[in-house]
């Protein structure tokens, strides 16, 4: 199940998972996984992406409709 919309996002601002890694001092696997939905972030870490790229929350995530 596709629950976040990180790697559309990151497109979307021109960023790439080698930047999100180095702002958020994680590896670039962990952030590809996330990714491709393989696992989630923590709430907290999302929170923490939305700041970076200057978003919503809610942007991060598919809507459950």
């Amino acid at each position: 199940m596709k629950i976040n919309r990180l790697k559309i996002v990151l497109v979307e601002k021109e960023k790439t998972n080698k930047w999100l890694a180095e702002q958020l001092g994680k590896s670039e696997v962990t952030v590809s996984r996330w990714c491709t939905n393989e696992v989630q972030p923590p709430l907290e870490t999302m929170l923490k992406i939305a700041v970076l790229l200057e978003i919503d929350i809610k942007e991060l995530l598919n809507s459950s409709k």
